[in-house]
């Protein structure tokens, strides 16, 4: 039973997001997919970051009616700033029967030599990848352990949806209407 795991802050969760686990759930061959939603990624700065209980409440709101896409706050436990393979590490001993699978964009790709232990990553796991625009990932191209998706790609970040906040922009349609709410209630990113 493949699980596709893709990590991210998700601060906001949005659509782009949603699209992207939908179609690994439904076209890419996994069974589900688990958004792990990390406290601290050590390759981007904490400042700016939301409270990583209400990021893990909005992912769940997000997906409330996608059996297919499930939460994971795995990295809450563990040490922080979270590595990749540490929590692979933690998943595999707690859930031995799984086979887990890790979905990654075009751009984090390029950056994966940066990544603690990324020889073992890449030895011990397959990836699957999103194209992401202007990114150059030619020389991964042939790898054995890579699969390139042709996910919809869209250009929407939750950086956007922060710089729209912060100027009182309306963002319809960019998250779920109950990530909205849960923003508007709590009066997030202004």
């Amino acid at each position: 039973m493949k699980t596709g795991l893709f990590f991210g802050s998700f601060n906001p969760i949005h659509i782009g997001h949603l699209v992207i686990a939908n179609y690994m759930a439904t076209f890419s061959g996994l069974k589900e997919v688990w958004l792990v939603v990390s406290p601290h990624n050590p390759l981007k700065q904490k400042s700016g970051l939301a409270n990583m209980y209400d990021r893990l409440e909005m992912a769940k709101l997000a997906t409330e009616n996608a059996p297919q896409i499930k939460i994971s706050d795995i990295e809450f436990k563990l040490p922080q700033p979270s590595f990749t393979i540490d929590t692979l590490t933690h998943l595999h001993e707690r859930y031995p029967e799984k086979e887990f699978v890790l979905i990654m964009g075009a751009d984090n790709l390029s950056s994966l030599k940066k990544w603690k232990n990324f020889e073992i990553l890449l030895k011990d796991y397959h990836i699957y990848v999103y194209p992401r625009p202007g990114v150059d990932v030619s020389e991964w191209e042939n790898h054995p352990s890579i699969t390139f998706t042709d996910t919809p790609e869209m250009e929407i970040s939750s950086t956007f949806i922060r710089k729209a906040l912060k100027e009182n922009k309306n963002i319809q349609f960019f998250v779920p209407d109950s990530v909205l709410e849960f923003i508007e209630q709590k009066n997030m990113y202004r």
